[in-house]
């Protein structure tokens, strides 16, 4: 059970590992920018591997249900599959539901656990197997790997690594949990965290911040919603950056200085060094050839699109 691409390194591990007998995945919506309705990368894969597709509008139909009962399976293995599994459907493998997740868990349950590492400026991350309860991500876990978040990955490519990393993991739990021999590690459920869904006004770029907190946000929200500032008016994307020391007396926002290495932009704690951007209407760009082109004045800066046009 799995939509997103996030799930589709699991679906081939597990179909070169067990016998997949059914995916599920959401219908068929609407995606990308021309809105135009597709497949769910995961029903894209299965078709590839010739395997059959169940595409529920909701879990809670009585045929759905009835159609999960008989086919027999050992375990059900859920990777962001993006519905609740109701206490029926739980029940109706018999080693039980086993779930990939993108933290390490108890920390950063729920929707965003890569996003909010990355907000949190986390040093390390990583994906664990779960057997699913009725809760959100607080079942017993079976198996963790972790791994260090370097300093260039944003949401979009540590969610890449993390997918390739989840797979083997799962496909191993799977065949545990089928074997009754899958560790079972009981969570806590009052520590850690919880990983809530970005919103559209979290890629607003505020430059009040420290730098690396700064950097941190914007790494957060890349590809989606896009760390977001202006520009004389104009919406501008801040794709990669990084945090630099050092003391100024310049407004945040404020363009301090550009070379070979980028843009310079105070925050509130030493500066952003911006060194890929995107300008509305434009392909990405090294921030150097954007400056080049743009020619940002002593005092100009970057702001929010209200300050920039009023």
């Amino acid at each position: 059970m799995g939509t997103p691409e996030f799930a589709v390194p699991s679906l081939r591990e597990l179909a070169r590992a067990c016998d997949v007998v059914r995916v599920v995945t959401q219908p068929d919506r609407p995606r990308g920018r021309g809105q135009q309705t597709s497949e769910s990368p995961v029903a894209k894969a299965a078709g590839e591997l010739g395997l059959p597709v169940m595409r529920p509008a909701g879990m809670k139909a009585p045929e759905v249900l009835a159609e999960l009962s008989s086919i027999g399976a050992d375990v059900f293995a859920v990777v962001a599959f993006g519905a609740i599994l109701t206490p029926a459907v739980l029940a109706a493998p018999r080693a039980g539901c086993v779930n990939l997740h993108g933290s390490l868990l108890p920390d950063f349950r729920g929707a965003a656990p890569v996003q909010r590492a990355l907000w949190e400026d986390r040093a390390k991350t990583g994906v664990c197997t779960l057997f699913m309860d009725q809760g959100i991500d607080t079942g017993d876990v079976i198996r963790c790997l972790e791994t260090p978040i370097g300093d260039d990955e944003d949401a979009g490519t540590l969610a890449a690594r993390l997918a390739e990393l989840g797979g083997p993991l799962l496909s191993e739990s799977v065949r545990l949990a089928a074997d009754g021999t899958a560790p079972r590690s009981p969570q806590d459920r009052a520590a850690g965290s919880y990983a809530n869904k970005l919103r559209k006004e979290d890629g607003v770029v505020d430059w009040r911040l420290p730098a690396r907190i700064v950097w941190s946000h914007a790494r957060a929200v890349t590809p989606w919603p896009g760390a977001t500032t202006a520009f004389r008016g104009k919406r501008v994307l801040i794709v990669r950056a990084r945090p630099e020391a050092g003391a100024h007396a310049a407004e945040p926002g404020t363009i301090l200085d550009f070379d070979e290495g980028g843009i310079r932009v105070a925050c509130a704690d030493g500066a952003l060094r911006v060194t890929k951007i995107k300008p509305e209407g434009r392909a990405i760009l090294a921030a150097a050839e954007w400056a080049r082109g743009a020619r940002p004045e002593p005092g100009e800066r970057f702001g929010a699109m209200k300050e920039q046009t009023t």
